[in-house]
């Protein structure tokens, strides 16, 4: 099955485009953001891959930021040990997920692993890659769907909230004041 989106930044200039493919073995969700950082152009493409049991296997992020090229590989074993471009990233270690700060794209991952009950709340650790930093840190999560197609998402200890609007297959239509399903 293949599910692709569309999204258009709204806090400043800004695209992203994915496309979501699943099979029995799991699922691979890539895309394109292209948005302004800083008053300096960027692209950036992204590949995660994911087991059946929707927890990350690998990301591959690759692109620039203004005359910058960026190139980061993340992968993540059985036992859930991450390794950030070869080396060891201990900060993270036994997180399922990962989170790319430039994107919507990957709110799915939690979704779609706990497939929540309205009314169900979950807890989740994932490891964030903050841009424009390129680190990847821990970044405590809670996901607490209040209907059908809607979540309300904590992180930082209830410092960020929001309320994501999601569509059948569980990727973010709209994220208050950030993202929002480019209508064709």
């Amino acid at each position: 099955m293949n599910t692709p989106i569309l999204w258009r930044r709204l806090d400043q200039a800004g695209h992203d485009s994915a496309l979501l493919r699943e099979d029995a073995a799991g699922a691979v969700l890539e895309g394109t953001a292209v948005f302004s950082e800083a008053s300096r152009a960027c692209r950036l493409d992204y590949r995660i891959v994911c087991d059946a049991g929707w927890r990350t296997v690998s990301a591959r992020i690759t692109g620039w930021l203004d005359a910058t090229a960026l190139d980061v590989a993340i992968d993540v074993d059985a036992a859930r040990r991450w390794t950030f471009n070869g080396g060891p990233c201990q900060d993270v270690q036994g997180c399922d997920d990962i989170d790319l700060s430039f994107t919507p794209a990957t709110n799915l991952l939690p979704i779609r692993r706990s497939q929540l009950a309205v009314g169900q709340k979950v807890a989740v650790r994932a490891a964030w890659l903050r841009f424009p930093a390129m680190s990847l840190e821990t970044l405590d999560q809670t996901y607490e769907r209040v209907s059908e197609s809607r979540y309300r998402y904590e992180s930082g200890g209830g410092s960020f909230v929001a309320l994501l609007e999601t569509n059948g297959a569980g990727l973010v239509t709209r994220y208050p004041g950030l993202w929002q399903l480019e209508e064709a």
